[in-house]
């Protein structure tokens, strides 16, 4: 009886989805999935690298670049400057780093609050729950203003519940638990157009959880990464960098061995790794495939 329960349960969770329009954010008429200018960084969590980090300061713009932290997934009362985002960032030679907080979306509203975030050429959402991001931020001259720092050629990254807010589709966005795939808040900030992200994926044994939104989504891509791992993404072209993996949800498959000969799941059951290097075009859904990619690699 327990099982039937759930699967009724299942069943009526996708239907629900289902009937639901997805979120739309192409405000800029553009095609691509990633920025038409500027570059995201979606980080799984537990960002340790400095290569990544470095990333992120080279593409706002290099060490005198203003970067703008934002806390506010975290959910502690307040934030100072000494956030340990942005600590990070000073001390790799950052030398412009504000931290930006508030619960507050009518604070959120206000010319005052957005100030910094008018000269910004990066912006970097650390981890917690996304959904606060959503609930501080949606709808404000924040939001806009973040999104403006892509207009600018700027960089707009994130880690763990920071990379989930970068989506169209905000995966593990429900307030009581982040156990729940498709909760109470389902819309992120769109930066990826029609695209679900997911984070710690390996490191959590999250690798299958992604099944749960696309099948209530069918038409969505998802993407899955790793702790200390990054997608770079400018426009329809994401690479892999950092020290483990990315997964992809698109219904297809890829192997670096060139071929694959044995029988596959469904095309809804479906997932792929990519490492350090490998690129991945968001528009086509599909691996970049390097120039002179052999058969296989040696064992």
């Amino acid at each position: 009886m327990q099982l039937i329960n759930y699967f009724t349960a299942a069943a009526a969770l996708a239907v629900a989805a289902l009937a639901t329009p997805l979120p739309n954010h192409d405000t800029d008429n553009s095609t691509l999935v990633g920025p038409e200018t500027g570059h995201l960084v979606v980080v799984g969590g537990a960002l340790q690298s400095e290569a990544i980090w470095q990333r992120i300061i080279a593409l706002a713009g290099g060490p005198s670049a203003p970067i703008v932290v934002v806390p506010t997934a975290g959910g502690e009362p307040s934030y100072d400057s000494s956030f340990p985002s942005a600590a990070t960032l000073r001390s790799l030679g950052a030398q412009n780093v504000t931290v930006l907080h508030t619960y507050d979306p009518g604070v959120a509203d206000t010319d005052a609050f957005v100030a910094p975030l008018l000269r910004a050429r990066g912006v970097f959402f650390a981890g917690g729950r996304q959904w606060r991001l959503v609930d501080a931020y949606a709808g404000t001259k924040a939001e806009a203003a973040f999104r403006g720092v892509l207009g600018r050629g700027g960089v707009v990254a994130g880690s763990s519940a920071g990379a989930s807010i970068l989506g169209s589709f905000l995966a593990r966005g429900d307030t009581a638990s982040n156990t729940v795939l498709v909760g109470d808040h389902t819309v992120g900030f769109g930066y990826l157009r029609n695209t679900a992200v997911d984070q710690h994926v390996l490191a959590r044994n999250r690798h299958f959880d992604m099944f749960e939104i696309t099948r209530a989504y069918p038409g969505l891509l998802g993407l899955a990464v790793d702790e200390d791992t990054a997608l770079v993404v400018r426009g329809d072209e994401a690479e892999v960098v950092g020290s483990t993996y990315a997964l992809v949800y698109d219904g297809g498959f890829w192997s670096r061995e060139g071929s694959w000969e044995r029988e596959l799941p469904g095309p809804g059951e479906r997932f792929y790794f990519l490492r350090e290097g490998d690129r991945y075009d968001l528009g086509k859904r599909r691996v970049i495939e390097p120039s002179g990619m052999g058969g296989g690699e040696e064992e």
